[in-house]
Parts: C-alpha cells; structure tokens; sequence
C-alpha cells in the first residue's frame, strides 16, 4: 500500500520520471547529487518508498531530535557526529562487509549550500568495503531521477571524482545556484 501511494505520488501526481539502467546488487553506494535543498530529501524517501528500496542514509546529529530522531532512524538515518574524531568512513566499511545487504545513500556535497569541495567519504566506504558506487541524479527541471552509471573504486580518487563530478554536470537541483562541481 506504501508502495503504490509513493509511486502514484511521484510519478503521476507529481510527474517525474525515472532512468535507472544500472543494477542494483546486495550491497552499494549510492552518491546522490545535486544536493541543494531539503527536499532532496523528501524526493529520495519518496522514490525509495515508490521503488520499494530499503536504503540508509547519513545525516548530522542535530536533525535526530525529538521526537524527529525517531523518524529519521526508523527511515534509516545514521547519525553523524562531526565533532568527534572517529573514523566513520572504517565503521561504515566494516558494517558493510558484513552485512549480507547494504545499501548507503551519501550526497557528497555535504551540504545544500554550494560546497568548493565534495566530501569523499563515501568513496573510501565503497573502496574499503570493496562495493560499487551508483551515481543517482536528481533532475528538478527535467523531472528525472536517473541511474546510468556504476563507480567500481580502484583507488584512483582524483580521476575517479572527476568522473562522478562530470556525471553530474547536466543536472538541476532544486536550487541550482547551490551547486557547483
């Protein structure tokens, strides 16, 4: 039930469409992009409820408040505590690797502001895990969320960003003066 609401939501009431090629295995990344409002979220939790995909997500530890702290962790919310010095990137590749599923969704811009610099985290998750990257786009012009390209880590971090970056040059946030690749 769930399921057809969220999918009669978006893709009927609202009119996006999806392009989603690339498949889907027991454990990945997907690197969302751009990420320039708080409706990002709101998209990701409704495409994920119309597509009937389980994903967790990363999120700073302010949001998980009462009572919305519940919410987000029963949708699948880890709390990120960026003031501690630990190594999230090892815990999450860990978890990872023995989990029999895993599926993270990071937005490495790591903010809905324009960042100068993306967050790489989720590239050392997915190289130290040893699992694949899916680059998810959001289109709020085209309507579209479209996944056409996996990212296998080979530890070559400078030509691997560049890469994921120029996947997402042509898309349009919902306010697209926030980002910048």
């Amino acid at each position: 039930m769930w399921r057809t609401f969220c999918s009669w939501l978006l893709y009927r009431k609202m009119g996006w469409k999806k392009d989603v090629t690339e498949p889907h295995p027991d454990k990945y990344i997907i690197c969302l992009a751009p990420h320039t409002s708080n409706w990002d979220f709101l998209m990701g939790q409704i495409y994920v409820g119309a597509e009937g995909m389980k994903s967790n997500f990363l999120m700073k530890k302010e949001w998980f408040f009462w009572p919305l702290g519940m919410l987000f962790r029963h949708l699948g919310g880890i709390p990120v505590y960026r003031q501690k010095k630990t190594s999230m990137t090892d815990a999450m590749a860990e978890t990872a690797k023995a989990a029999s599923e895993f599926h993270l969704c990071i937005t490495p811009e790591g903010t809905r502001s324009t960042a100068k610099e993306w967050k790489k985290g989720f590239y050392y998750i997915a190289l130290k895990a040893g699992i694949p990257i899916l680059l998810y786009g959001l289109d709020y012009e085209r309507r579209l969320i479209q996944c056409t390209k996996t990212i296998i880590p080979d530890g070559n971090l400078e030509q691997q960003m560049n890469e994921i970056k120029q996947y997402f040059k042509d898309f349009r946030g919902k306010k697209p003066e926030n980002f910048s690749i």
